[in-house]
């Protein structure tokens, strides 16, 4: 298992409860972004710095996807195309994608990148806050340890 972060976009609190998870579990978590991220070091964290050209750091994650991997990502498309290659997916604020959710999560999306290239804006929240990292911990942590106690031997 590895942890695999999309890390252009992940809030600061999310990288440190995800450092501080992969020091805890033993776990290699991979960090991709077109540039470096300070805080991004120690025995289980790798900074992947990535083409500054388009989608360099999406197709970073996706070569090292697998099955048994969890990868954080708001990029849906991304999310789709780990899922595929058998990781556990979820976004910074613990929503978790899955077969079963993501084709509506790409139409939502699209439907929405329509409206805004013919000039309608939408009003996004920004806000991350304590709430939020609650949220993404507890989801985070439930497919951890789901993932962890599957790759026991006997325990699943």
């Amino acid at each position: 298992m590895k942890l695999l972060i999309d890390a252009d976009s992940c809030p600061a609190p999310v990288r440190e409860l995800i450092l501080r998870a992969a020091i805890r579990t033993k776990t290699p978590a991979f960090f991709a972004a077109n540039r470096s991220i300070p805080g991004i070091e120690g025995e289980y964290a790798r900074m992947l710095i990535c083409q500054a050209a388009e989608g360099s750091a999406d197709n970073c994650l996706a070569g090292l996807a697998q099955k048994g991997d969890i990868a954080v990502t708001r990029d849906i498309p991304l999310a789709e195309r780990l899922l595929e290659k058998g990781a556990s997916v979820l976004d910074d604020r613990g929503r978790i994608y899955t077969a079963e959710n993501i084709r509506e999560k790409i139409s939502l999306r699209n439907f929405t990148v329509s409206l805004a290239e013919n000039g309608y804006e939408f009003e996004r929240s920004a806000v991350y806050g304590k709430r939020e990292l609650k949220t993404f911990a507890d989801s985070f942590d439930k497919l951890l340890t789901r993932l962890q106690n599957y790759a026991v031997p006997g325990s699943g």
